[in-house]
């Protein structure tokens, strides 16, 4: 696969989403936008944020219901786009992959979960947001990588900078991260570990100004103190006893490496 055209624009990307997701409503599909490209999308007052730590967008990706699985072929065969034959063939129950096939733009849908380092149930989180993922969702998406990229930590620290944390509409939604935290220790270790990373990460960038840093360090901190206050799950108090001394994540699966 090539990459990407370098004159993409994020509106490019974003163009090219909304078109599929109404293209995917009218043939009763739900589809919601994951990642960098949902994350930029919902931080447009932040696109300055990305051109200053030079963040490119490189693909989309899209969660869809399980029911709608068997609809998925049809509706990009519908958009011009190719499939990966084998990827589809192999994980379509979970995972399908296409190809613009008019450029080099590269999709890849979900279904129900997110299951990489950590699993993300969002079957009954879909009519959050009418475009993507909700905020949260999109935070912890990041949150749950154990071996977080540079880029990765670009993501949260734009999402963070643009939404405040109190759950109300346009805000991330602290009580939901808070309670799923606490009911998954591996989950709750590898986010707050994050956490750290990032504000380590955010006192390193020379191009973002001491008030940019200053409000995303204290939305850490917030989140931070709301995670820690949440009363812990039994399940939860047993796996700490254990630590680091077992896996306490998933290795993520490179389908495309695989096949």
């Amino acid at each position: 696969m090539s990459a990407p055209r370098s004159t993409e624009s994020f509106s490019d990307f974003f163009d090219a989403a909304l078109a599929i997701i109404e293209v995917a409503k009218k043939e009763g599909v739900q589809l919601r936008l994951l990642g960098a490209t949902a994350i930029y999308y919902q931080c447009p007052q932040s696109s300055l944020l990305g051109d200053l730590m030079k963040r490119r967008l490189t693909d989309l990706d899209f969660i869809a219901l399980s029911k709608h699985v068997s609809r998925i072929p049809g509706l990009f065969a519908k958009l011009q786009f190719v499939p990966n034959e084998r990827v589809n063939t192999l994980y379509g129950a979970n995972r399908q992959i296409y190809f613009d096939s008019k450029d080099s733009r590269h999709v890849d849908i979900f279904f129900d979960k997110l299951s990489f380092n950590h699993e993300i149930d969002l079957s009954k989180r879909l009519d959050i947001d009418p475009v993507t993922i909700s905020l949260a969702d999109l935070l912890l998406e990041k949150l749950q990588i154990v071996k977080m990229s540079e880029k990765d930590a670009k993501d949260v620290i734009v999402l963070l900078h643009e939404h405040p944390l109190d759950g109300a509409k346009g805000t991330v939604d602290t009580e939901y991260i808070a309670r799923l935290l606490a009911g998954d220790w591996g989950f709750y270790y590898t986010s707050t570990t994050n956490l750290k990373k990032v504000r380590d990460y955010l006192t390193g960038i020379e191009s973002l100004a001491p008030k940019d840093k200053e409000v995303v360090s204290a939305r850490i901190d917030e989140l931070s103190k709301r995670v820690e206050a949440e009363k812990k799950s039994f399940k939860w108090k047993m796996r700490a006893r254990l630590g680091t001394k077992t896996s306490w994540y998933t290795e993520a699966e490179e389908v495309e490496d695989r096949v």
